[in-house]
């Protein structure tokens, strides 16, 4: 059997372990449930390893023999590059953090089902690990489904906590309609070339453009694809959803949907553009950039502002996500492969770093029944191992050296250049703070003890978003942290230390990369004077000012300006929905110019 061959089986492999899971689950103990779970995830992982080494040149399967005749074909076609199965490698390893964060973690499964929450862990990493295969438009939404119908249950898996189903609910209608833009987007473009497969379509594009370039189909096409894309990375106006998920989604989910399913809404959004709409017959790139960086930037922008904002840890955590989001929107909005290079690696780091950061925010929880920054305010001086963790992964989500966020960042700043590179600096500090803030309050108890106050939200901030009212996951509060919670963050935070500082690692994800993206160039990736500099700054200033939020909080209280901002996070499905349209209009609007010149 060939390395091709084996393709299928990234997808193939947790599904059948969650159907047999589903099964037998009823008949199986619970450990020997969360132990099958546990080593399907793992052999996954190692089977997405085997055959990224072996990716060069890219390997390509075409399902079930269903191979082109004459240029046409209708089958499903897997495309086995560095960039895919190193999404896959990234989505199986922490699929097993997950499952191991979890190893006995719910007193109570639905109906006595021990096998149903590692057979939902497993559905989903099938569907992400297929997604970030598929070689064809129409196959790509079939996993990119499966991976949000199934992220929609996790979310809602509590359904005896009403809060829960209702973030469930706003996640799954928010989340469906993008959906829904996505295969409207497919149809137009199977109309325009009558294919499905993305490097069929993009050459059906150049085709049909004749030398006059893109018409109204495609700039349709265009839009609508990318918005379902956008909606998943909870890019801004479309990011509404992703706070209210996190903060009611068990802790195990969320290090997967930060971790690793909004990134690869980016990842999404690169390979379609790149392998679909880069040719002349497609979004001229001057366009499709603007566009990108221009909404790359506001997501960073209202992303670290909201974070700064929040006293609820997991939505803190969750907004950090939503800022980090934006700079890697803005890295591959660049369509530099330099900028690639560093998406790519900063997307492998903040992937550890932020599942890291989620698993103490549910020891918290699961410890004291609460993730509310002020109610914790000193209460956990007891969890030095706890807080020590949190407080790095706060320094490495600023980018401090050598982890590899900070790696990722710099490579990422010096290949933007310009005006982008304050935006770097700016969001990666204020979210770096924002979360070393809650360190220093939570952990060691410093400064003054916060107080409820108007201006900063009202009722509805002290009543819906505090976090203080919660229940522990694991059914009761713990005297003692399990073993297994403790060791999963410290493992994630030392695999995004190993990103900066393995040699030639940096060099191979840049390589990968490259070669997935034909741009022609071998990586260089690697540490720089300027880099580390700006590193230092960003890590500087992220010290700084949480130590003023600390010991002076009303010198950074919300400021007028800020409040509407939030208030835009409603919790109104109907209002998340309009920005979607208004997000939307946006990017046809950002990418028009080109096809109105042609």
């Amino acid at each position: 059997m060939t390395p091709s061959q084996l393709l299928p089986l990234l997808p193939a492999v947790p599904l059948l372990g969650a159907a047999l899971l589903v099964a037998a689950g009823r008949r199986l103990p619970r450990l020997a449930a969360e132990a099958f779970g546990s080593l399907v995830a793992a052999a996954t992982a190692v089977l997405a390893v085997v055959l990224l080494l072996r990716s060069s040149p890219p390997l390509t399967e075409w399902v079930g023999g269903w191979f082109p005749v004459g240029g046409e074909s209708v089958g499903i076609v897997l495309t086995g590059d560095g960039a895919g199965l190193g999404m896959v490698a990234l989505v199986s390893l922490l699929t097993l953090a997950a499952l191991a964060y979890s190893w006995r973690y719910f007193d109570a499964q639905p109906h006595g089902h021990a096998g149903s929450f590692p057979a939902l862990i497993l559905l989903f990493q099938g569907g992400m690990s297929g997604f970030a295969i598929a070689g064809d438009l129409f196959d790509a939404f079939v996993f990119f489904e499966l991976m949000s119908v199934v992220a929609y249950a996790l979310t809602g898996y509590r359904i005896d906590e009403a809060r829960a189903v209702q973030g469930a609910l706003g996640f799954a209608l928010v989340n469906s309609l993008g959906a829904y833009f996505m295969l409207m987007g497919i149809a137009l473009l199977y109309a325009r070339t009558g294919q499905l497969a993305m490097a069929k379509i993009g050459q059906g594009l150049d085709a049909a453009a004749a030398g006059h370039g893109p018409d109204a189909l495609v700039l349709a096409g265009f839009v609508l694809f990318l918005t379902g894309l956008l909606v998943k990375a909870a890019a801004v106006p479309f990011q509404f959803w992703l706070p209210d998920a996190h903060a009611v989604a068990p802790t195990p989910v969320c290090i997967l949907l930060s971790g690793v399913m909004v990134e690869l809404g980016v990842y999404g959004v690169w390979r379609v553009y790149g392998t679909v709409f880069s040719g002349p017959g497609g979004i001229p790139a001057a366009d499709a950039s603007r566009a990108l960086v221009v909404l790359g930037v506001l997501t960073a922008a209202v992303g670290s502002v909201m974070c700064w904002y929040q006293r609820h840890i997991k939505r803190l955590l969750a907004f950090s996500t939503i800022a980090h989001t934006g700079l890697f929107l803005i890295g591959v909005g660049t369509l530099k492969a330099a900028a690639d290079e560093g998406t790519a690696l900063y997307i492998l780091a903040h992937a550890g770093v932020k599942a890291a950061l989620f698993a103490c925010a549910g020891i918290l929880l699961d410890r004291y029944g609460s993730v509310d920054e002020f109610t914790l305010h000193g209460r956990a001086r007891r969890l030095r191992g706890t807080g020590t963790v949190f407080a790095v992964g706060a320094l490495a989500l600023a980018g401090l050296p050598p982890f590899g966020t900070g790696l990722g960042k710099a490579l990422s700043e010096e290949a933007v250049g310009g005006p982008l590179t304050v935006v770097y600096v700016a969001a990666s500090a204020l979210t770096g703070a924002a979360v070393l803030r809650v360190a220093a309050r939570v952990f060691l108890g410093l400064g003054p003890r916060p107080r409820e106050r108007q201006g900063e939200g009202g009722e509805r901030d002290a009543d819906t978003t505090s976090g203080s009212a919660e229940e522990p996951e694991t059914g009761r509060r713990l005297d003692k942290v399990p073993l297994t919670m403790r060791t999963v963050p410290v493992v994630l935070l030392l695999a995004a230390l190993a990103a900066g500082v393995v040699p030639g690692f940096a060099a191979a994800v840049g390589d990968a990369v490259d070669e997935a993206g034909t741009r022609g160039v071998f990586s260089t990736a690697h540490w720089t004077v300027t880099g580390v500099l700006l590193d230092l700054l960003s890590a500087l200033l992220a010290v700084a000012v949480a130590g003023v939020a600390v010991a002076r909080p009303g010198l950074l209280a919300a400021p007028g300006w800020a409040l509407p901002l939030r208030r835009l996070q409603s919790g109104h499905v109907g209002d998340y929905v309009a920005w979607l349209l208004v997000g939307s209009a946006l990017l046809g609007a950002l990418a028009l110019p080109g096809v109105l010149g042609r």
